[in-house]
């Protein structure tokens, strides 16, 4: 693979599973850095800002700054600043969310907000999936980070951003605008933000559904990693095919 290729990584399963880092990754990380290949990971996760998500991967041994992260939540932002500048929204979401938004100059409120914006969140209440269908109902514009229905948690998977998002639009009739992977536009403000053009990136994800799917329908080079949640004869169930495989990252060639 030639040098000059810049890389989009995605995070969970790829450099990392739960709090271990995926044997490997570190060395990857380290080749890309000391052959000055620009890289950027690309998260769906919208709950931590790239600061904590910095912190959180140099803890476990990743030589990541928060300015090679890029999250949903950094997409969702650039997303409805240029659709609205200096907008509205009711958000349910964590910090991750509510600072990107306030970087872009939204206001936070569910007094007559121009959207409603569902995000991954600790904790679903009710009293807020409540209001958040009354506001939907009554006008406001419904966008989710990413369409993941379900996400690791303590003792097993629990119910995520695309799961709640199916509850808001069963209850109102009004489907939500995915932002993150495999939305193009997730990718596109990847690319712009790392300053690279799709034709020189190589996107790597262990999921099928939206790290492939999302490289695919950008016009990326795609690797699919074994170290997630897809198995390799997986990949015969969709229509569409990573360019290439591997187990882990450790063993994509960088020459």
């Amino acid at each position: 693979m030639p040098t000059t290729k810049a890389f989009l990584i995605d995070m969970d399963g790829v450099l990392i599973s739960g709090q271990t880092i995926i044997p490997g990754a570190d060395a990857f990380i380290a080749r890309l850095r000391r052959k000055g290949i620009p890289f950027l990971v690309l998260t769906n996760n919208s709950m931590y800002t790239p600061a904590d998500l910095a912190h959180r991967l140099q803890h476990l041994g990743l030589e990541i700054s928060k300015e090679q992260i890029f999250t949903s939540a950094l997409a969702t932002a650039r997303f409805v600043h240029t659709q609205k500048p200096q907008g509205k929204a009711f958000v349910i979401g964590e910090s991750g969310l509510q600072v990107a938004l306030h970087e872009v100059g939204y206001i936070q409120t569910d007094i007559d907000p121009d959207y409603v914006i569902l995000g991954e969140t600790f904790s679903y209440h009710l009293e807020h999936i409540t209001k958040a269908v009354r506001l939907v109902l009554a006008g406001a514009r419904f966008i989710a980070t990413n369409p993941d229905p379900t996400g690791p948690g303590e003792g097993g998977i629990v119910p995520a951003c695309g799961a709640m998002a199916a509850l808001i639009e069963r209850a109102t009739g009004r489907a939500p605008f995915f932002i993150g992977k495999p939305n193009p536009f997730m990718m596109r403000s990847a690319l712009n933000y790392l300053g690279v053009h799709s034709e020189d990136t190589v996107m790597v994800g262990d999921r099928m559904d939206t790290d492939i799917l999302a490289g695919t329908q950008s016009g990326l080079q795609t690797i699919l990693v074994l170290s997630g949640v897809t198995r390799r004869e997986d990949i015969e169930k969709f229509p569409y095919r990573p360019h290439q495989v591997f187990n882990s990252v450790a063993e994509i060639p960088l020459d």
